[in-house]
């Protein structure tokens, strides 16, 4: 079948983790918002009734309506056989996808540390100093885990030998952080062998290279979660 996805036509955003798993299982979706526009995905929402999505992204499979990427990405592998069919690592991918889920609301509150409806612009103070600690302090936190994840098993991803979503999660936080935080990026490099393996290794995945070099990628911009603004970046 192909099924629905939708999430705001002109950002990556969280989309993107469920895109990666769409396009690397070489599963069949539409890209609704971009083939409609964003006001015919608030209109779609808005029709779901009591059970409607709290907010994009959300898959639509026939009758089923799936929303929040931890849960749509369950919802593939169980559906299409991807990654580990042991039920405990299954539990613990999902983890990972959760925990995922956490950084990505920390990247998005430094830039908007104080009001996450106001402009950049109107709170850059804040922002240059939540940037700082999350340079510091958050990034390795968060790395380290996934790091030391990536030494549970053999092979160039989580569970081994077979990618799962946390894979391309994993994928789209290095690509992210490396164009959001290039300069302190580069002085942890040495730090992380095993994350700079999987992002590589997914990247040379037939399916998702050839999604990369596609139009259907949307570069990263300032609209959305990944954000360069050169006045939080540090090697600090």
């Amino acid at each position: 079948m192909t099924y629905d996805l939708w999430y705001w036509p002109t950002i990556q955003g969280r989309g993107e983790f469920v895109r990666l798993v769409l396009e690397a299982g070489g599963i069949g979706y539409r890209d609704r918002a971009r083939d409609d526009g964003a006001e015919a995905m608030m209109r779609d929402m808005a029709g779901r009734g009591p059970r409607a999505p709290f907010a994009p992204p959300y898959l639509v499979a026939d009758d089923v309506t799936v929303a929040q990427v931890a849960d749509i990405v369950l919802f593939l592998q169980d559906r299409h056989g991807i990654g580990s069919q042991d039920a405990g690592m299954q539990y613990w991918l999902h983890q990972l996808q959760l925990t995922v889920a956490d950084l990505i609301a920390e990247v998005h509150a430094v830039h908007h540390p104080v009001d996450p409806m106001a402009w950049y612009r109107e709170q850059r103070d804040e922002a240059v100093r939540a940037a700082g600690q999350f340079r510091r302090k958050r990034i390795p936190k968060f790395l380290d885990h996934f790091e030391a994840a990536l030494g549970a098993e053999d092979g160039p991803f989580v569970a081994g030998a077979a990618w799962s979503g946390v894979d391309m999660a994993l994928f789209q936080i290095v690509a992210g952080l490396r164009y959001m935080f290039p300069r302190r990026m580069a002085a942890l490099a040495g730090d992380y062998p095993r994350l700079a393996a999987l992002h590589d290794a997914v990247a040379a995945l037939p399916a998702v290279a050839a999604y990369l070099a596609s139009e259907r990628r949307v570069a990263f911009n300032t609209d959305g979660i990944f954000r360069h603004y050169p006045e939080l970046d540090g090697d600090g």
